[in-house]
């Protein structure tokens, strides 16, 4: 099993036998179905693609509401049609987690970028501006890159090895220590090595 679909439910904590106290955001994890199993010799390589959150009135096309490609060694094991679910995590410690940021819409500098700004007070018109942005006549243009105001968020961000500290099979929950991106509700792709 290369890897699950799951949506994010939120943040809490979990108290540990010795009294520490660990933060966890909790994944629910509903069992996931083979849509497509690529091989090697028809896709070029081998990979399956898991369906999850199934419609309830599924058309023709369109089954699941979230589908992933995960890559494999060997595809000729998995069959279309067979489900995954969190029985085979026994072993498993750490994951890798990839969600996609909140939006946070359209940002000045001081926000997206952590500039300081100018004086607060004492008749200073440089409050939060992000201040000069190029050279004179030459090179007579802005140079690529350069930090500015513009859209914040909504960006793929994946967490690597965090540790997993409890699977929860009848609830079809996992607790994975710390933060995870993205908002509550929303979908979070699981690899495992």
């Amino acid at each position: 099993m290369p890897g699950i679909i799951g949506k994010k439910l939120g943040m809490s904590h979990i108290i540990q036998d010795d009294g520490r106290v660990i933060p966890v955001t909790f994944i629910q994890c509903q069992p996931n179905t083979v849509v497509q199993v690529k091989t090697q010799g028809n896709d070029g390589y081998p990979a399956i693609v898991l369906g999850f959150d199934a419609y309830k009135n599924p058309s023709k096309n369109q089954k699941f509401k979230c589908l992933k490609e995960f890559r494999v060694d060997n595809s000729e094991t998995f069959q279309k049609g067979q489900l995954f679910d969190l029985t085979q995590l026994k072993d498993v410690e750490t994951v890798t987690i990839t969600g996609v940021s909140k939006g946070k819409g359209f940002q000045g500098v001081m926000k997206r970028h952590n500039f300081a700004g100018g004086p607060g007070s004492h008749g200073s018109h440089f409050h939060r501006e992000p201040g000069s942005i190029g050279m004179r006549a030459k090179p007579g243009r802005v140079n690529k890159g350069h930090r500015m105001a513009g859209h914040m968020g909504s960006e793929q961000i994946t967490i690597s090895d965090r540790p997993l500290i409890k699977v929860i099979p009848e609830k079809q929950l996992i607790a994975v220590k710390g933060a995870v991106p993205g908002a509550n509700s929303g979908y979070v792709f699981i690899k495992f090595k």
